[in-house]
């Protein structure tokens, strides 16, 4: 760490000090008071990766390290750990997650680099590979790191191909559900597995399906609000419009991205 990132951090340090001895809203807060508002600001900090947005990116950034120096300063006030604590666990797992970097392991490969961390965490004493993924996690996330995480220790699709015709087959039997009209819960199974096995999918053609589907929601969102603005210079409600005439200013908004 350079010693201006140093200084900057002392510095960061001592306000956190200062704000919890005379601030009344910071010397308020609990771990569980700023459970929400840390959950916010790691939305916050998604937004500016999607959007690219290297300004507000640095500025949330910030807002998340702040959070962690707020959490390391109350864990130092009820005796459980303080900043040092953390960073040096941190600095510890790295390095024996790390044993083709610290060590004398061999790795050809990132998924190699997978298998190891996967087998260091169980040595660890995680009962489960699964047991690091967060259950509050939302479900596409999630389901994202489960295969992840299974694929970290070879419980695998050989090739993309027999993952395609796995999701053909969800969507086969998904559609049988629908058509036989079977209950709510059977249906919903169903398209549960279409929905994990296109998640599948997505890693073996490398994309994140969180990312892609936000992006697809952002689209939706700007092409819609067109429809809205143009409803709007016609002196119309864009709920008294026919479907014909909305596919016209759908359209136009997708042939002006």
């Amino acid at each position: 760490m350079k010693e201006t990132e140093s200084n900057n951090f002392e510095k960061l340090l001592k306000i956190m000090d200062e704000l919890r001895e005379k601030c009344p809203w910071d010397r308020k807060q609990t771990m569980d008071s700023l459970r929400h508002l840390t959950i916010e600001e790691m939305y916050e900090l998604s937004d500016a990766i999607i959007e690219k947005n290297y300004n507000e990116l640095c500025k949330e950034l910030g807002d998340v390290l702040l959070h962690i120096v707020f959490y390391a300063k109350i864990g130092a006030e009820q005796g459980h750990f303080d900043m040092n604590d953390v960073i040096e666990q941190l600095n510890q797992k790295l390095i024996t997650r790390h044993p083709h970097i610290y060590g004398e392991v061999k790795v050809d490969d990132e998924d190699a680099v997978k298998r190891n961390w996967e087998s260091i965490k169980l040595k660890e004493g995680k009962i489960s590979v699964l047991q690091g993924v967060p259950q509050g996690l939302p479900a596409l996330i999630k389901a994202y790191r489960i295969q992840d995480k299974a694929r970290g220790v070879g419980f695998e699709w050989t090739n993309r191909k027999d993952v395609w015709h796995k999701v053909e087959e969800e969507m086969a039997e998904l559609q049988q559900a629908v058509e036989n009209n079977e209950s709510f819960e059977r249906i919903e199974d169903e398209l549960g597995d279409v929905f994990f096995s296109l998640i599948n999918y997505a890693r073996f053609i490398n994309q994140n399906p969180e990312d892609a589907l936000e992006r697809t929601n952002r689209k939706f969102i700007r092409r819609f609000q067109h429809m809205e603005k143009r409803a709007k210079e016609n002196g119309l409600a864009i709920n008294e419009l026919s479907l014909k005439q909305l596919d016209v200013w759908w359209n136009e908004a997708k042939q002006t991205e």
